[in-house]
């Protein structure tokens, strides 16, 4: 290879320094209007759908939670629970069907919106057009406030829609808090009857129980044991005074028939011949009066009670005539004997008087031992009765507590109904109302035309990208260096004719004319696209309620 055929070589290498570089403005000279067109088509419909898109405003109202006003130790409110859960329950029933379409139709809300669609999706965007927000202190850690705001393109309409809404929550709130407080007032007082009722049902069974069994109680069990034992006592006394009495009696009927002597004593044959055989009617005397004695101290059943009836019956069978004889001449010599003396008459009051005190003492003695017994029944039935009584006043004694708690509750209950009825307790105030923005909440056309024009950008190198990638053509020396090992001896670069030049020019100006009417109708296509659609605004905001 001769000297100069080496030079020409070198010459015709590129320089490695500063290639790269040179490679990228050789690729721009190539593909710089398929860059341009990739540029200008999005960001011009994404400027032409930015400027059209209409503006939405957002106002913004703040409710206070207002703590009772009285303060909890003289009133115990009713309604309890957390805040968050009463407002969800509020929200439900400010944001439900109803009552967001009374908003629409009063204010003319989405007029084109519902133009060509249903309620329920009228209704869902105008949802994602609210926003609720609580605001939480760090000290109580409760919420003490929250914002309601609302977007919307008229911005009196917005203000006007966001302090309806508002005043709806401070209604809901009161409502809500005055038909709780109602609510647990009337349960009470319905709980109230019924314990009353029941307490009167087991008052009037105490007090049957308690008259059906007078004596039996409990809380007479020391009365009648004292009773009894006093009882026991006059018995006793009863009995000593009985005894007494009989033993007095028998004196006076001794008496008596030493005063009187019988004439019918007959002799006998004593130690001496003198004594005398006591006559059947003495004998019967005698008995009756060990009889009498031996009654004041014991029962009939006793032994000697029962020896001395059989003796007095004995001697009744043995000697009738003798005792008929005897009382028949008693009798006689009665009428015909002078009149007794005054100590005979003495001796027959005193006897008569202390066999009526005896005849006393004996029914005395019937009133005690049935007293005693009675009493001793009424402290045998007293345990069953304690027990009895103590399942029945058990129930009374819960019942009456519950209802003396039903009672203050009731009372308290009362008390936070006027408390809420009043707007004492718990309470909602819009302490920041909504004013009319003149500033748009949405959209962000700045920030949309930085993120367009850095798309269109993007769009731009990777319309290069792609083209240079399915091109097959070589564009320099060293591409086709790169192909193959052949060596490279000359390049020629294009000749083109006048005529040919002309043609260029023409297809030149065609495309742009191409270009620049498609661009014009990409700015329109996308101004009748964006141009009062809020729907383009939302979607682009990402806001939700």
């Amino acid at each position: 290879m001769s000297e100069e055929f080496r030079r020409v070589l070198e010459e015709d290498e590129p320089q490695q320094k500063g290639a790269g570089i040179e490679r990228l403005r050789a690729v721009w000279e190539r593909r710089k209007w398929l860059a341009m067109l990739a540029f200008a088509l999005p960001s011009v419909a994404a400027i032409s759908v930015i400027l059209s898109l209409p503006p939405l405003y957002r106002s913004t109202a703040v409710v206070l939670v207002e703590v009772q006003q009285v303060p909890e130790a003289f009133v115990k409110a009713t309604v309890t629970g957390q805040i968050e859960a009463r407002l969800e329950a509020i929200n439900q029933e400010v944001l439900g069907r109803s009552r967001l379409n009374s908003v629409i139709d009063r204010f003319g809300l989405y007029a084109d919106l519902r133009a060509h669609m249903s309620s329920e999706e009228v209704l869902g965007i105008m949802r994602k057009d609210l926003r609720f927000e609580l605001k939480t202190t760090e000290t109580r850690g409760r919420p003490s406030a929250f914002a309601l705001s609302y977007q919307g393109r008229d911005p009196q309409t917005v203000a006007l829609v966001t302090n309806t809404l508002a005043s709806f929550y401070v209604e809901e709130n009161t409502k809500v808090r005055e038909r709780q407080a109602a609510g647990t007032a009337a349960f009470l007082k319905a709980r109230l009857g019924e314990t009353r009722a029941r307490l009167d049902d087991l008052e009037e069974r105490v007090s049957g129980f308690r008259k059906r069994h007078m004596g039996e109680l409990p809380q007479q069990m020391q009365a009648n044991l004292a009773t009894l034992e006093a009882l026991n006592t006059q018995l006793r006394l009863n009995s000593d005074n009985q005894v007494r009495a009989a033993e007095r009696s028998a004196a006076l009927q001794g008496q008596m028939v030493e005063a009187t002597r019988d004439p019918w004593a007959m002799p006998g044959s004593g130690a001496d011949g003198s004594t005398m055989r006591e006559h059947p009617a003495n004998r019967l005397l005698v008995l009756r009066q060990q009889l009498a004695t031996a009654s004041a101290r014991y029962t009939d059943e006793h032994p000697t009670i029962v020896r001395l009836r059989q003796e007095i019956a004995t001697l009744q069978k043995e000697a009738p005539e003798a005792l008929s004889q005897y009382e028949s001449t008693t009798n006689g010599a009665a009428k015909n004997r002078p009149p007794a003396n005054p100590y005979v008459l003495r001796l027959r009051e005193s006897l008569q008087l202390s066999e009526g005190e005896v005849k006393i003492l004996k029914a005395e003695e019937q009133r005690l031992r049935g007293a005693i017994a009675a009493y001793q029944a009424r402290v045998e039935n007293t345990p069953r009765r304690e027990q009895e009584f103590l399942e029945m006043s058990r129930d009374y004694d819960t019942t009456r507590e519950l209802y003396q708690s039903l009672v203050k509750r009731h009372e308290e209950a009362q008390l936070a109904e006027s408390m809420e009825q009043r707007q004492k307790g718990e309470q909602f105030r819009i302490v920041d109302t909504a004013v009319p923005e003149s500033t748009p909440a949405a959209p962000n056309r700045l920030r949309l035309l930085l993120m367009s024009i850095a798309l269109s950008v993007a769009l731009a190198a990777a319309a290069i990208v792609t083209a240079e990638k399915f091109d097959t053509a070589f564009h320099s020396k060293a591409e086709l260096r790169a192909f193959t090992t052949v060596p490279v001896l000359v390049s020629i670069p294009l000749l083109t004719s006048e005529a040919e030049r002309r043609r260029a020019r023409r297809r030149f100006r065609l495309a742009a004319a191409g270009a620049l009417l498609g661009l014009v109708l990409v700015a329109g296509g996308s101004y009748l696209l964006a141009h009062g659609n809020e729907s383009i605004v939302r979607l682009l905001t990402r806001e939700r309620a």
